[in-house]
């Protein structure tokens, strides 16, 4: 805990909360966030909800507007049975990467709580969304929340003249469907989801002819069809293979109606915006620990927080950043707070005074001094993976106890290829920067040929080269999917 200094009177007393005391707090966190740390954030709009507004948020993955299906009501009654029962809590917060960004905040939140949530998400998390490479790459903030309110729209258009049967049906298949409908390396032009809402009528029209212009092409071919070169040519045209099985068939589905095309662009895209967020999860919650754990200290030393106040707020953050050992029944891996906090820490540390050690590995950092440059550096430029190849340091991993094994099934024993020595620092870095990758935990998909001349057959082709191995109950119900939106049988071939 910081030294107080000074005689300044704290911004609140106990535990009791108003809109005058929240907005206090607020300008005071804002002055430590902008001024001191220099973050770059979103306009805030902050809400208070209720524990059932929150759970509601929960099954609609905190979105604040939503399309209708059943398995958010089904998310909602599993997570309320479990709250009302005690077994689980609920979040603090929910925060909103959009333009606006919104922050969601407990009703029940104490005041020293609310403080910490709002430096957290407000500012933390809120820097990290509006300046990371990923976010600015992969969404559209300012349009997000236009787009989704379109998409309800659209949707419930579409169950008033096609039934809501058809719709989630639909929905259903393409839900099953988003893990394998991102762009990982690729993005094609497209206009903002503002923009791309006000081109409804024109979009429906340009995908009804896209695919009338697709197999005119094809039937005019002829035998040629069959050869070698007019395959290639075939693919080429489709811009195959294609890692993004929603897109592929929202373009070149024989069979869907320009109402079905568009609901699969509003799933996929809801999938893209999600995925940055599970490439950052550790960076993201880290960049928000240590924004909330710097703002509230610096809050305390200059007596604008109690004692009492910061006792909570310590008390709540060790809670956050809790790391339950391996035999723990709490324990579910590596926490990505606890970790991301610790790499934060660790990065200043290695600025300001830094070790014989922390030279030889981070030259470049060591001893620099403007340890918020090179951190808002990290959070701008880096993902999971990459940040930490580069940052984890022998320090957190000795603290964390981290070490590695080697897991090969064919063996009936593990072995621990890498221990805290100068080898196994390098090889338990690269093991874990390497499980942080999502293509390690997605499997690999892809539309590699379909024949529109032929018997129109859909082929893809999954690569077990990272080790993803497919469940066969699970492959086959969603390749059911697949061709309920091909309209044609569908095959799946692995390879590696």
């Amino acid at each position: 805990m910081s030294k107080r200094s000074g005689t300044v009177a704290p911004l609140f007393e106990g535990a009791e909360w108003n809109f005058d005391t929240i907005q206090r707090v607020y300008g005071a966190i804002e002055q430590v966030a902008l001024g001191d740390l220099g973050l770059d954030v979103y306009t805030n709009q902050i809400e208070i909800i209720s524990s059932q507004q929150m759970l509601d948020a929960y099954s609609s993955n905190g979105m604040p507007l939503m399309y209708r299906h059943w398995s958010f009501g089904k998310h909602f009654m599993r997570d309320e049975q479990l709250y009302r029962k005690g077994a689980r809590g609920l979040a603090y917060e929910i925060v909103i990467n959009s333009d606006p960004c919104i922050s969601y905040c407990m009703e029940d939140n104490t005041m020293a709580l609310q403080a910490l949530v709002i430096a957290h998400a407000a500012f933390g998390h809120n820097h990290f969304f509006k300046n990371n490479h990923l976010f600015q790459q992969w969404t559209d903030a300012p349009g997000i929340l236009d787009y989704l309110d379109y998409a309800r729209g659209f949707i419930a258009r579409c169950e008033e003249r096609y039934g809501e049967r058809e719709v989630e049906q639909l929905l259903d298949a393409a839900h099953s469907l988003m893990q394998s409908s991102v762009f990982r390396h690729r993005r094609p032009p497209s206009p903002s989801l503002r923009e791309e809402r006000d081109r409804e009528r024109e979009r429906l029209l340009d995908a009804e002819r896209a695919v009338h212009y697709l197999w005119d092409r094809f039937d005019r071919s002829g035998p040629a069809s069959q050869t070698d070169a007019a395959a290639q040519e075939r693919k080429r045209e489709m811009d195959l293979p294609e890692e993004n099985l929603l897109y592929f068939l929202e373009r070149h589905s024989p069979v869907l109606q320009p109402w079905q095309r568009e609901i699969l662009r509003i799933v996929r895209n809801i999938a893209q915006y999600f995925y940055p967020q599970r490439q950052t999860k550790v960076m993201n919650e880290g960049c928000a620990c240590f924004v909330h754990y710097y703002i509230m200290n610096q809050l305390h030393a200059t007596g604008q927080l109690s004692d009492g106040a910061m006792l909570e707020i310590l008390h709540n953050h060790s809670n956050v950043l809790t790391q339950p050992d391996f035999d723990d029944p709490r324990s579910a891996g590596l926490n990505p707070y606890a970790l991301g906090f610790a790499m934060m820490q660790d990065i200043r540390r290695v600025c300001e005074a830094p070790t014989e050690e922390d030279h030889e590995w981070f030259p470049d950092i060591a001893g620099a001094r403007d340890w918020r440059g090179v951190l808002k550096d990290a959070w701008a430029n880096y993902r999971d993976e990459s940040f930490v190849q580069q940052f984890l340091g022998p320090e957190v991993m000795r603290r964390f106890r981290l070490f590695a094994l080697s897991d090969d099934s064919v063996d009936p024993f593990h072995t621990v290829s890498a221990i805290h020595d100068e080898r196994g620092y390098h090889e338990i870095r690269d093991v874990f920067a390497h499980s942080l990758d999502v293509s390690v935990s997605d499997p690999d998909i892809q539309v590699i040929d379909v024949d529109l001349l032929g018997d129109r057959r859909l082929r893809l082709r999954h690569n077990r080269r990272n080790g993803v191995p497919l469940d066969p109950e699970t492959r086959d119900a969603t390749l059911a999917n697949v061709r309920r939106c091909w309209g044609y049988d569908v095959v799946l071939t692995e390879t590696g």
